[in-house]
C-alpha cells in the first residue's frame, strides 16, 4: 500500500455473497488487523449519511457485495466506483397472484394490475427496478410487454436508511421503531392481499416466505428460468464493487477483500451445512427457507469471479435501467471492471 489504510468500510446484502461469510468468520477483520486497519460497517453506523452510501457508494475506502442496482447506479451518476467481482447466486423470482385472482399463467397477467413499490425519497429505487423488470422478463416469454398490463404503484415517502441496522448475533436487525418499515417493505404485499392489485413481484428468501404464509399462487419464477439473461436482474449477478480511491490509493487492501471473499467461498464448497446456518443469518430466516430461496446446493452457487456470463448479464440488465429512467445514462460495464485485484489474489491464492 502506498500509505497505511485506517478505516475500511464494509457493507453487504442480506443475500448469499462471499463477503458476508467471510465477515461472520472473521477473517475480513483478522486480515486487515494485520495491516493495521479497522473494519467498519455502514449499515451500523449512527450517520445517515454513512448508512445512505450502502445505496450510493459515497463513503471513500468502501467496498460493498450485493444486488447490483445501487452500484450501477452510482457509477451512472459519476461516482468513482469499479467492480471488482461479480457472483451469480440464482434465486427465486416470483410473480405472485391470489388463487382468487383467475390469473393461472403469465398470459393471464394481460390487462390486471400490477402492484409496484415508489420509494419517492429516494436517490434509486432498487425494489421498484427489480420487479419491471421481473414482470418485463416474464411477459416477453409470451409475446408481452409491460405496457399491456396497469401499473399500480405503493407510493412509500420514508428512505431506506432511517434507521441504522444492529448486529444481533450475526443477523443484521432493524429492531426498535420498526413498524414503519416493516409496513413500508410490504405495501404492495398489503395491496395484493385487499384485492387492490392482481399480481406482484418478490423475490429471495422473503418472497417465498411470503407465498408459503398467504397462501400465494406463483404465476412463474423467472429466477428458474435457464435463459441466463430472463435470471438476470439485481441479484444476478450480484456486484462486488469499492470506490476508486481504494483502488489507487490502497491497492493491496482490494486484493485482500477479493482474498477473503475467495478464502470464503473454497471453503463454502465442502460446508454446506454450516452455509445454510450462515445464509440463516445473513437473511434472517431458517435454514429451510435459504434451501427453498437459493437451492439445496447454496453452497456450490458461490463463487465470485469477472465471467462473461456475468459481465453480459450486467451490460443487459444496466442497458434496461437507462431504458426504464432508473439511471440517467447507460455505460460500457467492462470499462468499469477492474480485473487486477482478483488477478493478483488468484496468483497469490490463500490455502484453505
Amino acid at each position: 500500500m502506498t500509505n497505511t489504510l485506517d478505516t475500511l468500510w464494509y457493507t453487504r446484502c442480506p443475500v448469499p455473497t462471499g463477503l458476508g461469510i467471510a465477515l461472520q468468520q472473521g477473517w475480513l477483520e483478522d486480515a486487515f488487523r494485520a495491516q493495521g486497519t479497522k473494519v467498519a460497517s455502514l449499515l451500523e453506523s449512527n450517520d445517515f449519511a454513512t448508512r445512505e452510501s450502502h445505496f450510493s457508494h459515497t463513503v471513500k475506502n468502501s467496498v460493498r457485495h450485493g444486488g447490483n442496482i445501487p452500484a450501477i447506479s452510482a457509477k451512472a451518476r459519476g461516482r468513482d466506483t469499479r467492480v471488482i467481482g461479480l457472483s451469480w447466486a440464482d434465486e427465486t423470482q416470483l410473480i405472485l397472484t391470489t388463487p382468487e385472482s383467475g390469473i393461472e399463467s403469465v398470459r393471464d397477467l394481460k390487462g390486471r394490475r400490477f402492484g409496484l413499490p415508489n420509494w419517492k425519497n429516494v436517490e434509486i429505487d432498487f425494489t421498484r427496478a427489480q420487479a419491471i423488470r421481473g414482470l418485463e422478463n416474464a411477459l416477453s416469454l409470451e409475446g408481452l410487454n409491460v405496457a399491456d398490463v396497469e401499473l399500480v404503484d405503493q407510493d412509500i415517502e420514508s428512505h431506506y436508511s432511517d434507521q441504522s441496522a444492529e448486529n444481533v448475533n450475526g443477523t443484521l436487525a432493524y429492531r426498535g421503531r420498526t413498524t414503519s418499515r416493516a409496513r413500508a417493505n410490504n405495501l404492495e404485499v398489503v395491496a395484493l392481499l385487499r384485492g387492490e392489485v392482481d399480481a406482484i413481484f418478490l423475490k429471495g428468501v422473503h418472497g417465498a416466505q411470503v407465498a408459503n404464509q398467504f397462501g400465494l399462487t406463483t404465476v412463474i419464477d423467472t429466477g428458474a428460468h435457464p435463459e441466463p439473461l430472463i435470471r438476470a436482474n439485481n441479484g444476478t449477478p450480484r456486484t462486488l464493487a469499492v470506490d476508486g480511491n481504494l483502488l489507487d490509493n490502497h491497492f493491496d487492501a482490494a486484493v485482500t477483500i477479493v482474498e477473503q471473499v475467495l478464502r470464503a467461498e473454497t471453503w463454502a464448497q465442502d460446508h454446506a451445512s454450516d452455509v445454510r446456518r450462515y445464509l440463516a443469518r445473513e437473511t434472517n430466516a431458517s435454514e429451510y427457507w435459504v434451501s427453498v430461496a437459493y437451492g439445496d446446493n447454496a453452497q456450490t452457487r458461490l463463487k465470485t469471479d469477472l465471467a462473461e456470463q456475468s459481465l453480459t448479464a450486467l451490460q443487459d440488465f444496466t442497458d434496461f435501467l437507462h431504458r426504464w429512467n432508473f439511471i440517467p445514462r447507460s455505460f460500457d460495464v467492462r470499462e468499469w471492471a477492474d480485473f487486477r485485484p482478483l488477478q493478483a489474489a488468484l496468483s497469490t491464492r490463500i490455502a484453505v
